[in-house]
């Protein structure tokens, strides 16, 4: 078993965020046994934090198709194209030059289109994708009667299967373009999502005056959160720990 960690925060919760991010891991990958409950105190006086001891878990040698695709992900955006290394976040938008109308924007689209309708099928969830396209945006849509393979939760699959569209993109695209995977309408759906839980985030921050840590985050959706509180002259928001289970923070601004 890999050696436990002690972590302490003003409360559990809070304990064990920090403690993930030291892992690098999620939380059912470990063991969390709470030590000390935390105290309030009085006037300030006699106050505790909590304390909680992380332990890995044993990996068990399963492969499921999460894990499928994020290694397929891997490969081959190491195979595929140079700038992206193992574990990176891409950015929704891949900054090189300006757009080109080229037969490489067109072979983007076909080589990218084909690779996730044989992905889809491969895992079960065969599906026809569908391409949106704008002079600097490309959005390829899944339709399958099996939308939650690949979706996966809180759409982590989807978000590998996204991070795989635009590795494919980028190797054929000299230029700015905004590249989406989507299922459905799964993205519009989770956009209303994060800003509820923005707008929910803020409230209790600004009621409590305690800090906040949300759920691990891929960096497009926590930008997204943030430019969601950006006119919230009373909240601040920063990024903590390490990808892929970077987190965001939501405070008080001093």
């Amino acid at each position: 078993m890999s050696e436990s960690i002690k972590v302490t925060g003003a409360s559990i919760e809070q304990a064990t965020r920090k403690g993930l991010a030291k892992l690098g891991l999620t939380e059912d990958a470990v063991e969390v046994v709470v030590i000390a409950e935390p105290k309030k105190g009085l006037f300030g006086f006699g106050k505790k934090d909590a304390i909680v001891e992380l332990t890995p878990k044993a990996v068990e040698e399963v492969t499921t198709t999460e894990e499928v695709i994020e290694s397929a992900c891997a490969c081959h955006c190491q195979q595929k194209a140079q700038e992206v290394t193992e574990g990176e976040v891409i950015e929704e938008v891949v900054d090189t030059e300006e757009v080109e109308e080229s037969s490489g924007y067109e072979q983007a689209i076909y080589e990218t289109k084909q690779y996730l309708e044989n992905l889809s099928e491969i895992y079960g969830a065969q599906s026809t994708v569908t391409v949106e396209q704008a002079k600097d945006s490309l959005v390829f849509r899944f339709e399958t009667d099996k939308p939650g393979l690949l979706i996966g939760k809180h759409g982590k699959i989807l978000n590998a299967l996204q991070t795989l569209a635009q590795a494919m993109v980028h190797r054929y695209v000299r230029g700015r373009v905004s590249v989406t995977v989507d299922v459905g309408d799964y993205r519009e759906r989770r956009s209303k999502t994060l800003k509820s839980i923005a707008e929910r985030t803020a409230e209790r921050v600004l009621r409590t005056k305690q800090p906040v840590f949300l759920e691990p985050l891929p960096a497009y959706e926590r930008k997204q959160i943030h430019a969601y509180l950006s006119n919230n002259k009373h909240i601040s928001t920063h990024s903590e720990g390490k990808e892929p289970h970077r987190y965001l923070v939501v405070e008080v601004a001093e």
